[in-house]
């Protein structure tokens, strides 16, 4: 049983204290103003600290059993005014009529639910956020279709030179919420925990090139220059889901696209690490990222940029998905930073030559 500390007897013992010194002041008191003499005496010395000891005692229990009952009384009115739901974990705490075990499981009980209600707080925060970011990035577009669709409508269709253009733009507005939209319901798939990955052995240097290939025209507005880190001689045979793991090669090099230096380079490489291992490593010498944005780099619509302006289009969920895409392979990914030297992103797979398929 713990044992418990002196502090939680101190108003017992001071007003126990105090009312014994009362009530042998008042004895004296009224002993001189009744008989108008008090002789001292050893005996009646003896006799008063008696008497003195025993009324301390009794006080101090009286005090101590009411102070306990009051406290158990409210402890148990506060247990009839809580929620159904919450009755369960006092139910052990108030079998108990030992004021000590009470007092300590209320205690460890209310450190609990102070840390659960910290935790709600930021899921909270966490949600304001999230849906004021998703109304800042379906709003653009949203008001730049709207805008070119309203002139249109105030003559400018009948315009052939304008016409045509102001439509494109309109859909531009349009591809744009399509993607939003649709990463976002990606992800919320990538959340769930029965995720189900289409398994299946490939090379992932022939991946990395078709991906290579399939943003060259892009790479080639900046003039950025997409190449392997050495040249390899044979295949690096990998156990993943290919579509997936081509959606994290896509995001992660068109990243490096946006935010890298006209006449740059974005370089991947794959290198073993382990028996079971590869790293694919995705590095550029572009714009680089300041070391305090690093930890909230990949969560949904979390931008470097503060002026609110998304570059190249996109949906801000393209790192939000590469790591939920890699967890699910439970697998690892990192990101090195440094503000205008460039940036590293990598991630982990399994080696395909460790795996045995039933």
């Amino acid at each position: 049983m713990a044992k418990r500390p002196l502090k939680s007897y101190r108003f017992s013992l001071i007003s126990s204290l105090l009312i014994t010194v009362l009530f042998l002041l008042l004895s004296v008191g009224f002993t001189v103003f009744f008989t108008e003499i008090f002789i001292f005496s050893t005996t009646k010395l003896l006799a008063l600290i008696s008497c003195g000891f025993v009324i301390f005692i009794a006080v101090f229990l009286a005090l101590n059993f009411s102070i306990e009952k009051f406290m158990y009384k409210e402890i148990k009115q506060l247990y009839k005014d809580l929620e159904p739901e919450f009755r369960g974990e006092l139910n052990d705490i108030l079998i108990t009529d030992n004021m000590d075990s009470l007092l300590e499981n209320v205690k460890e009980l209310a450190l609990k639910r102070s840390v659960e209600l910290d935790s709600l707080k930021d899921q909270a925060s966490f949600r304001r956020e999230f849906l004021g970011n998703v109304a800042h990035e379906l709003k653009t577009p949203l008001f730049t279709v709207q805008g070119y669709i309203l002139t249109l409508l105030d003559g400018a269709l009948k315009d052939a030179s304008v016409n045509k253009k102001y439509l494109e733009r309109a859909n531009k507005g349009v591809e744009r919420l399509t993607y939003i939209v649709k990463d976002l319901d990606l992800l919320t798939k990538l959340e769930k925990e029965d995720t189900q990955l289409e398994m299946e052995e490939f090379d992932i240097l022939e991946l990395i090139q078709s991906v290579f290939e399939l943003l060259e025209m892009e790479a080639s507005k900046s003039n950025i220059q997409l190449e392997f880190d050495q040249k390899y001689d044979k295949a690096i045979t990998v156990y993943a889901d290919r579509e997936r793991v081509q959606q994290v090669l896509t995001n992660l090099i068109m990243n490096s696209i946006k935010y890298g230096k006209k006449k740059g380079t974005t370089e991947v490489s794959v290198q073993p690490i382990f028996e079971n291992k590869i790293i694919v490593r995705v590095r550029d010498n572009g714009e680089g990222i300041e070391e305090e944005h690093l930890p909230r780099l990949f969560e949904r619509f979390y931008r470097v940029d503060k002026s609110g302006n998304r570059r190249s289009g996109g949906s801000g969920l393209g790192l939000a998905i590469v790591k939920h895409i890699i967890e699910a392979h439970k697998e690892q990914i990192f990101i090195e930073s440094q503000a205008e030297i460039g940036s590293e992103f990598s991630f982990t797979l399994e080696k395909a030559d460790q795996i045995e398929v039933a």
